[in-house]
């Protein structure tokens, strides 16, 4: 047998380990050369990995959410010429089981002496000395449902209990294991179904768990009245051919005008170096729901594009997270970022700054409220922005001051188009 050992390959960028998402091959599998044998998953991507040769596969290494460090066996392939061709490996043989002298018109049972270890035909009274043959995972699935499995006569091999005795002996004897339930806890806590945290869910919770211990957030809210803005939104989208203006556009644009009077709020905080490292260009992060969980495309240089430009570019990236295409590049090197919930945005929110960046500004929905203007009551459109900032760099009033000048140029949106 010829054993090939294909080892975590240099994914590049610095990654040293990637997880374990999902392994397309099994031990015994025959794979050919090119074939995706395992999808993995670094900081800056998923990543499918193929295969180095044909062969049959021996071992895996890690299952799913497991780390893998980069030079470590990943998978092992036997490739002499019967495994590469597909040829099977002879069959395993079981030795065969006394069986009882019986004619072959009829069924064959398996003579089986009673011993300690045989449950009996029926159901016997708890012996905490008699061992009981079950898996773990039945032993387990009998706690939960409270039966003692003493008390359940097994028919599998030499008595050992199976699922279907299991279900059997909670249909024979329901009030017996009810009361065997409550005595067993106080209360019952139903079906609990259990969950591994893997991938992107994996990453998220570890960056805002990181995010919330080691910066210390500076929240600010502010109502924004948005009723001269939304009847803009309103005649820009009327045009022939236009380019789908949403709230998220506007804001955007109002965000790339006001942070540069403010340039410490684009910035990145690198904790291992100790440096703050302010940028000239604004790379726009957009918080994004995907199937797979929250993650934040980028669009680059976003300050360099006009209203309809960023509203595409804005679309784009979210659409390519979502369905799963977006690019490395795409999903990293965001400066600063826009988050919102969009119809479910709720009056006020403290977002989770994305980690190294400065601050984030949360969108809640719009809303009529009644305001007064100049002494008289008036509906009026309005909206609250929720931002949080890093308050080890960012001082309040600059925080403040940030969002104030958003605010002016969105209840004047004639501001928005003036350099």
């Amino acid at each position: 047998m010829s054993e090939f050992i294909f080892k975590l390959p240099d994914l590049g960028e610095g990654t040293v380990e990637a997880e374990i998402i999902l392994w397309h091959v099994k031990p015994g599998d025959v794979i050919k050369e090119g074939q995706i044998i395992v999808d993995v998953m670094t900081d800056k991507a998923n990543i499918e990995v193929p295969a180095p040769k044909s062969g049959r596969v021996l071992r895996t290494s890690g299952g799913a959410g497991d780390m893998v460090g980069v030079g470590t066996e990943l998978i092992a392939i036997e490739t002499d010429v019967n495994a590469a061709i597909g040829v099977p490996p002879p069959p395993k043989v079981e030795p065969p089981v006394p069986k009882a002298d019986v004619p072959s018109s009829q069924p064959e049972p398996v003579h089986v002496p009673v011993s300690a270890e045989t449950p009996l035909a029926t159901p016997r009274p708890s012996q905490p000395n008699v061992r009981v043959m079950a898996s773990p995972a039945l032993r387990k699935l009998a706690s939960e449902r409270g039966i003692d499995l003493s008390t359940v006569a097994g028919s599998g091999p030499r008595g050992r209990i199976l699922r279907k005795d299991i279900e059997s002996a909670e249909d024979a004897a329901p009030a017996t294991v009810a009361a065997s339930a409550t005595a067993s806890a106080a209360y019952s806590v139903g079906e609990v179904t259990e969950i591994k945290v893997i991938g992107v869910r994996r990453v998220i919770a570890e960056r805002m768990q990181a995010a919330k211990r080691e910066i210390p957030h500076f929240a600010y809210v502010e109502e924004i009245d948005i009723t001269a803005l939304e009847s803009l939104r309103i005649k820009l989208n009327a045009r022939e051919n236009a380019t789908k203006l949403t709230f998220l556009s506007f804001i955007a644009i109002a965000l790339m005008r006001a942070l540069k009077p403010f340039p410490q709020c684009n910035a990145h905080f690198d904790a291992q170096s100790g440096t703050l490292r302010r940028f000239s260009s604004i790379h726009l992060g957009i918080a994004t729901q995907t199937p797979d969980g929250l993650k934040v495309p980028v669009v680059h240089n976003a300050d360099r594009l006009d209203l309809n430009a960023l509203a595409t570019a804005i679309q784009t990236v979210a659409e390519k997270a979502r369905n799963g295409s977006a690019t490395r590049q795409e999903l990293t090197g965001s400066t600063i970022t826009l988050t919102s919930l969009g119809k479910l945005g709720g009056i006020a929110s403290t977002p989770v700054i994305n980690a190294p960046e400065m601050g984030i500004i949360g969108v809640n929905k719009a809303v009529q409220r009644p305001m007064v203007i100049e002494g008289r009551v008036e509906i009026r459109l309005m909206m609250n922005l929720s931002s949080s900032f890093d308050h080890r760099f960012v001082d309040g009033f600059d925080a403040a001051s940030m969002i104030q000048v958003m605010k002016g140029m969105l209840e004047e949106p004639a501001l928005l188009f003036v350099p």
